[in-house]
């Protein structure tokens, strides 16, 4: 159902060029827009034209016109002021009311249509024909895309929206209040990098809107329109996991996860049992803030002994030193290759299960 408020910006609108006053009055009789509270007084005789035959009828020196949806009658639109064009302008402000609750009754079904879509309520056979009903192409190429805004008190929504407003291919829905979800069709040779450029769009945008803390997720290119909850499901995944594996990052894309989304997945009495096998009674995350220090940087350089120690500012000895210190205490050797990779993914399981722990409670 088309708001009260866009229908208070089209009669005002109306008037600012045609110079006519202008109420729309509901089939209860109460006035829902106008451009003059003098309106009020001839919302009695709306409500009694509701029950006439006539489609248009000139009460009282104004112009009363019917409001129709789908052969449902909708509004009451009353024109009123001098001038013997008075009747025309009328006319052409219910034809455009009418246009607008045909547009955004059709936005509706389509908002409809992709949220189900998303949450794969619907049939195979179902996607196809509502898709044609909807006049949306089957078969392109889109990518699912959700913003998760940090302020809950401001309408992301409707910035979201108003943001991508030039384009008609384009879909911006929500299927709950922490986040919004734009099903983006891409062009012929657009990839990955146009992807980010537009997820990098929508948070300058928001930013300049006075949003600034945002995150955006993304998933794979999907070629079929049954394929978009896949997408979206690798979007959200995306957004979770990245909050946890790649928290300084504002934009995560699906596909840049890696061994993240595995760890993910895993149930976290696994995760437990996993890290007792590997620290015994300790977890990573007990180690000093110096050993902590080591071993980030030594994975930042590939396990480079000569260029972790010139960006510490240590001796190489002393960087050997602390490397031993931590195959004694743990049984694993960060210099060979499958015991880094073990160490690696013990913290990576370690953060999860902090991250999850969190999120319970």
């Amino acid at each position: 159902m088309i708001s009260n408020q866009i229908l208070q910006n089209t009669v005002e609108g109306i008037k600012a060029i045609a110079r006519v006053e202008l109420g729309v009055v509901d089939v209860d009789g109460k006035v829902v827009a106008s451009t003059t509270e003098e309106m009020e007084r001839y919302a009695p005789t709306a409500r009694a034209f509701v029950d006439s035959p006539a489609d248009s009828q000139e009460v009282q020196g104004n112009q009363f016109f019917k409001i129709y949806d789908e052969q449902q009658l909708e509004f009451i639109l009353i024109a009123g002021g001098a001038g013997e064009n008075i009747y025309m302008l009328g006319k052409m402000a219910a034809f455009q009311i009418q246009n607008l609750l045909v547009a955004y009754k059709e936005r509706f079904d389509k908002d409809n249509f992709i949220k189900n879509l998303l949450l794969d309520n619907l049939l195979l056979v179902d996607i196809y024909s509502r898709a044609k009903k909807l006049h949306i192409p089957a078969d392109a190429d889109r990518v699912v895309l959700i913003v998760e805004s940090g302020s809950r008190d401001t309408n992301t929504l409707e910035m979201v929206r108003a943001a991508f407003t030039g384009s008609s291919r384009d879909f911006v829905t929500a299927v709950d209040e922490n986040s919004v979800i734009i099903v983006k069709e891409l062009s012929d040779g657009d990839d990955s990098r146009e992807i980010e450029k537009t997820a990098s769009y929508i948070l300058e945008y928001l930013h300049d809107e006075g949003l600034t803390d945002n995150r955006v997720a993304y998933g794979t290119i999907v070629k079929e329109i049954k394929e978009v909850s896949r997408s979206y499901k690798e979007a959200k995944m995306a957004l979770d996991v990245g909050k946890i594996f790649f928290d300084e990052r504002a934009v995560v894309a699906y596909s840049e996860l890696g061994i993240g989304r595995l760890i993910y997945q895993l149930p976290i009495p696994l995760c437990k049992m996993f890290i007792r096998e590997i620290f015994g009674g300790k977890s990573p995350d007990e180690f000093d803030e110096e050993t902590l220090m080591t071993i980030s940087k030594f994975f930042e350089n590939s396990l480079n002994v000569s260029e972790t120690s010139r960006q510490l500012f240590i001796h190489r000895n002393t960087l050997v030193y602390r490397l031993d210190k931590l195959q004694k205490g743990t049984g694993l050797d960060l210099r060979v290759f499958e015991d880094a990779i073990t160490f690696k993914i013990a913290l990576m399981v370690v953060k999860y299960m902090k991250y999850m722990e969190t999120y319970e409670y």
